[in-house]
């Protein structure tokens, strides 16, 4: 019965030899040129990478056809991934009243504040007057934070693909009667 089981591993037993007794190294053989000394990655430079062959025969050459293969030491992720994943990412919600309006479009010309009342109001390039308060969605990706008796305070948050939130604040300042 042992010796039925140890006939059964025998060509495993065979194969792992033949692996583990394999040469181990295996050199480039170097292009009629010479070249190589250049410090440059030969493997991207030719076309073929030719071995020798492990086989006894020492005259035998593989040849690696490189041409239509990718690179397997390429990096996986390319810069143009890794800025994909930088971009930031629009809603896809439509835009009505004052997110038609980015922040830097509207000048500053009134603040009233009363009691619990915090009301500014901005004018367009032509002239249009709209009254924004705190909390009011304002351009694409802004917020009114705060009005206070000079400023108006707006929080632009933007999310990208991979999910990272960044803050910009905006400050609109209100203008004394004279300047621009």
């Amino acid at each position: 019965m042992k010796t039925q089981r140890n006939i059964r591993h025998l060509p495993f037993t065979l194969s792992f030899l033949l692996i583990a007794t394999a040469p181990l190294s295996i050199q480039a053989i170097p292009e009629p040129d010479g070249g190589g000394a250049t410090g440059t990655n030969p493997v991207s430079e030719q076309s073929t990478l030719e071995l020798p062959a492990t086989t006894g025969d020492p005259s035998a050459v593989f040849s690696y056809q490189l041409e239509g293969r990718p690179d397997p030491f390429s990096p996986f992720i390319t810069e143009k991934a890794a800025n994909y994943m930088e971009e930031v990412v629009d809603g896809e919600e439509a835009l009505t009243g004052m997110q038609l309006f980015e922040p830097g479009q509207l000048k500053l010309v009134a603040i009233v504040l009363e009691n619990n009342a915090e009301i500014a109001m901005v004018e367009d390039a032509s002239g249009q007057g709209y009254v924004i308060r705190p909390g009011m969605k304002i351009g694409r990706k802004g917020k009114v934070t705060s009005i206070d008796p000079n400023q108006v305070n707006i929080e632009e948050t933007s999310v990208t693909r991979a999910g990272k939130k960044s803050t910009n604040n905006i400050v609109m300042l209100l203008k004394k009667k004279g300047e621009e």
